[in-house]
């Protein structure tokens, strides 16, 4: 019975931390992606910079840090940006994101499989990174 409450808990704990593998598994193939950051007021009217990423191995750390823990999805945030995965010319899979809003930082997405929109946290390391590519083409 103590073995059985044990991984009752451990499941427990491990399920309020859940990665997000059915996105990683739709972007860790990508051969590219497009990076639009927009004005910064929320709205996604205004693109002021667009940044191509094609090393497999930023692409992976991208996909890393975007999968990293299942959130609650924060509605009326707006959105800092976007980025959209390619594989072979053609969009897989498109996340939205909110950098500069702390209580609403989110990768914020649709899975292409489902029709609801899912969140996952915008990590410090996240944020460092996409501020990075916005800052240094």
């Amino acid at each position: 019975m103590k073995l059985f409450c044990a991984i009752l808990i451990l499941l427990f704990v491990t399920g309020c931390n859940k990665t997000h593998t059915a996105l990683k598994e739709q972007i860790v193939n990508s051969d590219s992606v497009a990076i639009n950051f927009f004005k910064g007021d929320g709205t996604m009217d205004t693109v002021v910079a667009v940044r191509i990423i094609r090393d497999k191995i930023l692409i992976n750390q991208l996909a890393d840090l975007i999968t990293e823990k299942k959130i609650d999805i924060k509605t009326n945030c707006g959105f800092d940006g976007s980025l959209h995965f390619f594989k072979m010319n053609q969009v897989i899979q498109d996340v939205n994101f909110v950098i500069q809003d702390k209580g609403c930082s989110q990768f914020s997405f649709k899975l292409i499989t489902d029709n609801h929109w899912e969140a996952t946290g915008l990590s410090y390391v996240a944020k460092t990174l996409l501020l990075d590519f916005k800052n240094h083409p």
